[in-house]
């Protein structure tokens, strides 16, 4: 390995000096009035499971317009995709990732996994593999809608395995990935180590209770005080309606079968974030798989102040700020 590619606390540091202030990320360019964000709902087959998809994007295609960049956004293990992707938190700013994303011009896409949100009710248990095959046939529906036929991709913690887990199987269908609170080996994390604890539930049971108070425990579990305490109100509002249990799939890979996937199998660009507080993973493991990505277009950044969910924290701009600059970045030379 190159000595350029290691990951060195300069390297860290330098990437999260890079996240100055962005909040006009959320607002439109000019004085002119903005074109409204349309929203549609679709249904994609995975065999007999019906999966719900959602999309975002700015208005209506014109003619000769060049094609939007598609990104699609995965959820993670206990919560389904509109209250993670597209949530409304009264009187507390701008939440939804999809409507931030249409607004700088992507083609935002969203997926509820198989037992999740809107999407169809089975006996599986919903693992880090069945996700990967859910995202296959989400992105097909998408070429069918778009033409497009590669994407960018952005999932957090069990979402982010599951955007890994595609990529290596489908590298001619990814452009960039962004992995959010990704977890590699899980050595050291305190967060695997209390669910390590329950192991024999997950692999015995295909359900596990999610409650409010579960919702809220996401938020105090690594670090009080980096989010507002309206978000999981606001999450168990949008989210509750669909059950009170979800499924352990995700649970038991994450404490019984890793590493999932291997670096080497990520050729595409890569970004990985985490919040500065977050359990998940330890630095050391995430350091261990960054080194070993094989594409010089890699970047790692470390989002102050923020905690195990960058999507929902008090500082979320930073994380719309790392996310777009890496997809939107210039073509360069090799």
């Amino acid at each position: 390995m190159s000595d350029d590619h290691r990951l060195s606390r300069g390297a860290v540091l330098a990437g999260a000096a890079l996240l100055a202030p962005v909040t006009a990320l959320a607002q439109p360019v000019s004085a002119a009035p903005a074109p409204a964000i349309r929203s549609e709902n679709y249904t994609a087959n995975k065999g007999s499971v019906k999966l719900a998809i959602y999309r975002k994007r700015l208005g209506a295609a014109r003619a000769g317009e060049r094609k939007r960049p598609v990104l699609v956004l995965a959820h993670g293990s206990s919560v389904s995709a509109q209250p993670t992707y597209d949530l409304a938190v009264p009187g507390a700013g701008e939440y939804s990732v999809m409507d931030v994303f249409a607004r700088l011009g992507y083609d935002v896409w969203a997926l509820d996994f198989e037992n999740y949100g809107r999407s169809s009710r089975t006996d599986a248990t919903s693992d880090i593999s069945g996700g990967s095959d859910d995202l296959k046939a989400t992105v097909d529906l998408i070429a069918r809608e778009t033409g497009a036929t590669a994407y960018h991709f952005f999932g957090e913690s069990s979402g982010a395995l599951r955007v890994a887990l595609f990529a290596s199987r489908y590298p001619e269908r990814t452009n960039r990935i962004v992995l959010s609170a990704y977890t590699y080996t899980g050595a050291g994390s305190p967060t695997l180590a209390t669910r390590a604890k329950d192991l024999e539930f997950y692999k015995t049971h295909k359900l596990r209770p999610r409650t409010q108070a579960m919702i809220d425990s996401i938020f105090t579990r690594d670090k009080t005080g980096t989010s507002d305490p309206r978000v999981p109100v606001a999450i168990g509002k949008a989210e509750l309606p669909y059950g009170d249990q979800v499924p352990t799939g995700s649970y038991y890979d994450m404490v019984a079968n890793l590493p999932i996937v291997e670096p080497a199998k990520l050729t595409g660009p890569v970004l990985m974030l985490r919040g500065q507080y977050d359990g998940i993973a330890t630095m050391e493991d995430l350091v261990a798989f960054y080194q070993k990505l094989p594409n010089g277009n890699t970047a790692f950044a470390v989002l102050p102040g923020m905690a195990h969910s960058v999507v929902w924290g008090k500082n979320r701009q930073l994380f719309w700020h790392a996310m777009h600059g890496f997809l939107n970045q210039p073509s360069y030379g090799a």
